[in-house]
């Protein structure tokens, strides 16, 4: 069953995401993250670390965690829009 994670962002970050540039999310993967799971980005003032307000909804498509490549613990999780279509399929 894939999962819902609330995810803080800082602006920077969030603002790619926005913007469709960073198509990608690194992450400590302490939540089992699964390719299906959507990802709830909220992006978070960096001061007060407080909610802005603005958010997005992404499907993880893609999971790297070849400690290879990932630093042991993390994952780089591939990123889509969040459609219904997807959720019926």
């Amino acid at each position: 069953m894939n999962q819902k994670h609330e995810l803080k962002v800082l602006p920077e970050y969030f603002k790619a995401l926005w913007d469709g540039i960073k198509t990608f999310e690194v992450r400590l993967n302490d939540r089992d993250y699964q390719v299906g799971d959507m990802l709830i980005l909220l992006e978070i003032d960096p001061d007060t670390k407080i909610r802005t307000g603005s958010g997005l909804c992404k499907r993880v498509t893609y999971i790297l965690d070849s400690p290879e490549y990932v630093k042991e613990g993390y994952v780089i999780m591939g990123l889509s829009n969040w459609s219904r279509k997807a959720d019926s399929e």
